[in-house]
């Protein structure tokens, strides 16, 4: 079972100033949570035990979230506020929390690279920490990459999404090998944003990957691309050119990713969630209902 996972989270946010100029993106809120808790607790519910931030300048807010505040924690208590003090509860899993920097914006295979040492060889889980992946399936988009991972340990697997053809060129597509079974797809080939008319598909990376350790010595040997960046994909594309086998698991109906890294889907994001919120989900959407006249 992959015990470890990476958040590469040093992004500077730029396409969410100002709301980004003195917090990191992936604190932004979503209904009662910051982005990057759904992340974690997304990875604890698959087993994972360890957990690496890739962080940068101005995020310091990630790691005191996750870290254990006793005397708030001490403070609820003696003021008898049970009910907060459940919504801290996820200070409590069973995840050990590391924290490096990505000290230059070198793209997100750079990121990747600096989890060299805390991954060692060992198959381990990235995932985005400005991408939420809303599940309503019973097995959730990583639980099935698991299972494919499982039955196929020499490869890698990535999560994928369908996106209109007007799209592709601001995601890496997969080109499939074969066509797809239950939503798994071998994959022949990747292709960093390409141009509509040169897609090879429209299933395009959702921002998940279990990833073997060899992908630390194909981005070493990986040439940074447009704006000096060392891409992923390009890492990945090495690991298919040498051989490894890998598979794309694509998202169903009953699932959604959100870009927390631009406000469209922000917005939505935070609309939906709190919606969905127990206690005060049926009020906003009367609210919504009374305010724009439906």
């Amino acid at each position: 079972m992959i015990k470890k996972a990476v958040i590469p989270a040093a992004g500077m946010g730029t396409r969410m100033l100002p709301l980004t100029k003195a917090q990191p993106k992936e604190m932004l809120p979503l209904g009662r949570k910051p982005c990057i808790q759904y992340i974690v607790e997304e990875l604890a519910s698959v087993g994972v035990e360890q957990i690496l931030f890739i962080t940068g300048h101005k995020k310091r807010a990630i790691e005191d979230h996750f870290d254990k505040d006793n005397e708030l924690s001490r403070i609820l208590s003696l003021s008898g506020q049970q009910e907060l003090l459940e919504e801290l509860k996820f200070e409590d899993a069973s995840i050990t929390y590391f924290y490096t920097r990505q000290s230059i914006p070198a793209g997100l295979g750079h990121a990747i690279s600096c989890a060299r040492d805390f991954v060692g060889d060992e198959p381990f889980i990235i995932a985005l920490g400005d991408s939420i992946i809303f599940s309503r399936e019973n097995r959730i988009l990583l639980r099935r990459m698991l299972d494919v991972y499982e039955q196929h340990e020499n490869s890698f697997v990535i999560g994928t999404r369908n996106v209109p053809l007007e799209s592709v060129h601001r995601y890496g597509i997969i080109e499939p090998l074969g066509d797809s079974r239950d939503g798994i797809t071998q994959i022949r080939d990747l292709v960093e944003k390409p141009a509509m008319q040169n897609a090879p598909s429209t299933l395009a990376v959702a921002a998940r990957y279990i990833m073997p350790g060899r992908i630390f010595d194909a981005l070493s040997r990986t040439s940074p691309g447009r704006g000096g960046e060392i891409q992923l994909t390009d890492g990945i594309r090495l690991l298919l050119k040498e051989g490894m086998t890998g598979y794309a698991v694509n998202l169903t109906d009953r699932e959604k990713r959100y870009d927390i890294g631009n406000f469209q889907s922000y917005y939505e994001a935070f609309v939906d969630f709190a919606l969905n919120d127990e206690k005060y989900g049926y009020q906003l959407k009367q609210y919504i209902i009374k305010s724009l006249n439906l």
